[in-house]
């Protein structure tokens, strides 16, 4: 699998489209808010810059791409008039894979986020450029020492890669009829994702190192686990319900077993240990904050943040359905056709209600505060 080339959000506004299907991230965005704020404005009060570089790397589009940065300018635009300074003009970088629905934030996302910032805050077009940057975050992307502020939310948790040596010499999958580090998956399939786990979470801190001023501030906001056990359920649950699918397929000769066999996700959720270890290697950046966040299919996000109540047994499985369904059919439909797509995911919506009945749903995030050393 060409990672850079397949992964991408599903484009448009339509049913299961990321942009109608990203509630849970828009969750996480809302309880991360005040860890983006304490450190957006911890670097601006520091030396109060004419002018603020800001990459949001990951950004799909969608209703979520701008929120973060919308809340960020807000944050900026009420200390400078709590200070009676003058406001900084907004360097905005909005940064994603090439096959992301670019067209889809400046055509229909763009206009109303300009507008908005004009009529809420008073911020002209003078003081915020936006441009879009396609290309891979494991890798240098930006000009050095360009950037004052790094934001991800639910990006660096895609590998660059679908981890090598996930077959034996013969070319047997050691990971058969799994797409993920499940329960029975073999040690050899967890030390292969951690290995290329931390060669990409290794770059990617490299890389933003050298785009990054001393002291500049990035928060990354990821899939993780509580327990040292990497197929724990709240970080796999929804990838293994998918393998039952598919090997539920496998067994009515919709699909061929190899075909499941050779597909493994370019994902990982990482325990809280691994990450620390990363970064301390590395050495580029200090620990702000390192915390826990958690979300689950018994509530929802409104427009405006409110909670909406909604049953686990019924709305809670189409949700989640249609929101692992915006994130992963790309990949999947490379694999196995679009035309097996629909049948799939109704399917996995079986599993996802049964799963609940059961089980809470919960599901782990990591958010990491750091600032650049120098």
């Amino acid at each position: 699998m060409e990672v850079q080339q397949i992964l991408r959000m599903n484009e448009g506004v339509g049913d299961t489209s990321y942009a109608n299907n990203s509630i849970f991230q828009r969750k996480a965005i809302n309880k991360v808010r005040p860890i983006v704020e304490d450190a957006i404005l911890g670097l601006y009060c520091t030396s109060f810059p004419e002018k603020l570089s800001i990459a949001d790397l990951g950004c799909s589009s969608g209703p979520n791409t701008l929120f973060v940065i919308s809340n960020i300018i807000d944050t900026i635009v009420m200390k400078c008039r709590q200070l009676n300074n003058p406001l900084p003009e907004f360097q905005i970088f909005l940064n994603d894979l090439p096959g992301n629905d670019f067209n889809t934030i400046f055509r229909n996302l763009l206009p109303s986020f300009y507008e908005k910032l004009n009529e809420e805050k008073g911020v002209g077009l003078e003081h915020c450029f936006v441009a879009g940057v396609a290309g891979s975050f494991y890798g240098r992307i930006f000009p050095s020492k360009s950037l004052h502020f790094v934001n991800s939310n639910g990006g660096v948790h895609w590998l660059s890669q679908v981890p090598q040596g996930l077959q034996n010499e013969m070319g047997i999958s050691l990971n058969k009829g799994r797409i993920y580090i499940a329960k029975t998956s073999p040690p050899s399939v967890y030390k292969a994702y951690l290995a290329q786990f931390q060669k990409d979470f290794s770059l990617f801190l490299k890389s933003r190192s050298e785009e990054v001023i001393c002291g500049g501030r990035m928060v990354l906001t990821l899939a993780g686990r509580r327990s040292s056990e990497p197929s724990n359920s709240e970080c796999s649950a929804q990838w293994e319900l998918l393998a039952q699918a598919l090997n539920d397929m496998v067994s009515q000769g919709v699909i061929e077993e190899e075909k499941v066999d050779s597909f493994n996700l370019p994902y990982y959720a990482p325990s809280i240990h691994e990450l620390e270890a990363i970064v301390e290697i590395e050495g580029s950046f200090s620990i702000d904050r390192l915390e826990k966040i958690e979300t689950n299919f018994n509530g929802r996000e409104g427009n405006n943040g409110e909670t909406i109540s909604f049953d686990k047994f019924t709305s809670g499985p189409k949700i989640a359905t249609k929101s692992v369904r915006a994130v992963s059919e790309s990949m999947l439909a490379d694999q196995f056709g679009e035309a097996i797509i629909d049948d799939l995911f109704r399917r996995y919506e079986q599993n996802v209600t049964e799963y609940l009945s059961e089980e809470k749903g919960n599901h782990t995030s990591f958010v990491l505060s750091m600032t650049r050393k120098g």
